[in-house]
């Protein structure tokens, strides 16, 4: 397990920053300063050292800087110093080399690479408000939250959410357009989607399966935490069959006919009715025995805490991959002096790096001499002396 803690962050016409440097030397950060100040922004640019479009979900040609009067963003770039367990650290960048491109360049040691290494060398899970209406927001918001979960720890899962979903576009197209011309679509063409689809989610609801049961095991043994415990389900037809035991054979072909049978069905509703992409997480709190939609913003904010903190945890064992970095952005405001003071105890006994935002810095009061303190403001990032 390599600690995979980032030592130094660069920030080039990014977002507020025109330039920035950070250095951390691997401890975790507590940066605090008023809303708009450019904390998140800090931990935006470490999320974007991952595949993906990061914690804001943005496109690359959203996070240029750009000043009033710019159309578009300026060509920006995150480097980082990476700990890798060598002599040297590992030299780790991404950016944009045009502004307003709407794809990123990502750079190992000066080479360029494919996106999905990153994921060698670097591992953030973060937590933010946007994700306060997580229990609010339609299926398809916790099924994005929990599938990141899932990537996390397994990097082929997002291989095969991309191909389920490739092949399940290309198939409702022949579907609707069959529909629409009242013919008959190409049932050769169908089965050959209808295998892919099958094949992707059956090894997407076993991916989904197994992450959940170690989640729940997981947090099953932080029952000493002062965070409420929180029971985990996955709602959908093909998860449950994993979470029982069913092989991925059978899985895979009972999706395959389940999908046959729902052709003519799928084409008159032109959405695809069946398959892994229709069912949901739901997440009950244990103490109160009730679903964490019907419990307060705290109790719902503590609950996915606690749920991320056990991600970070579990993730922390694992050999063949990176140590995970945390973010965790605008969570402190939200959690008691109690459930404070067993956050920064928690961040501290995982002996992993963690960025925490908020407003007011006394939030931070139990992370002080174990966390870096940064003040963010229109001078810049200013790091505070160690009490």
């Amino acid at each position: 397990m390599a600690s995979a803690a980032l030592l130094s962050l660069t920030l080039t016409d990014f977002r507020s920053y025109e330039r920035a440097r950070l250095e951390t030397q691997g401890r975790s950060v507590y940066l605090f300063g008023a809303n708009g100040a450019g904390k998140t922004n800090l931990l935006e640019a470490i999320s974007l050292l991952t595949p993906g479009k990061g914690l804001r979900g943005s496109s690359m040609a959203e996070v240029g800087r750009r000043l009033p009067g710019e159309a578009v963003g300026r060509a920006w770039a995150v480097a980082a110093e990476v700990e890798s367990g060598e002599d040297a650290p590992l030299r780790v960048g991404t950016g944009v080399e045009q502004g307003g491109a709407s794809r990123r360049t990502v750079r190992l040691e000066g080479e360029t690479v494919p996106p999905g290494r990153l994921a060698d060398h670097v591992r953030p899970i973060w937590l933010t408000p946007a994700q306060d209406r997580l229990f609010l927001e339609a299926a398809s918001e916790r099924r994005r939250f929990f599938d990141r979960l899932v990537f996390a720890g397994e990097p082929n899962h997002a291989a095969n959410a991309n191909a389920y979903d490739k092949a399940q576009r290309e198939r409702m197209r022949l579907l609707t357009d069959a529909a629409d011309a009242g013919a008959a679509p190409d049932a050769t063409w169908l089965n050959a989607l209808e295998a892919r689809l099958a094949e992707a989610g059956a090894l997407m609801s076993q991916a989904r399966a197994r992450t959940l049961q170690a989640l729940q095991a997981e947090i099953d043994g932080r029952g000493d935490r002062p965070f409420p415990q929180a029971r985990l389900a996955l709602t959908g037809e093909w998860e449950k069959l994993a979470l029982e035991g069913v092989p991925f054979a059978e899985i895979e072909e009972r999706l395959a006919a389940a999908l046959t049978v729902a052709r003519a069905r799928d084409g008159a509703a032109g959405r695809a009715l069946t398959g892994p992409h229709r069912g949901d997480l739901a997440i009950f709190h244990v103490e109160k025995d009730r679903p964490a939609a019907e419990c307060s913003t705290g109790e719902q904010k503590a609950l996915i805490l606690n749920l991320v903190l056990a991600q970070a945890a579990r993730l922390s064992r694992t050999e063949s991959a990176p140590n995970p970095v945390i973010l965790l952005d605008e969570v402190a405001a939200h959690l008691d002096l109690t459930r404070r003071a067993a956050l920064a105890d928690e961040l501290t006994a995982l002996k992993l790096q963690a960025f925490l935002t908020g407003t007011d810095e006394s939030l931070f009061d139990h992370l002080k001499g174990r966390a870096l303190g940064v003040r963010v403001g229109e001078a810049g990032l200013t790091v505070l002396e160690d009490e």
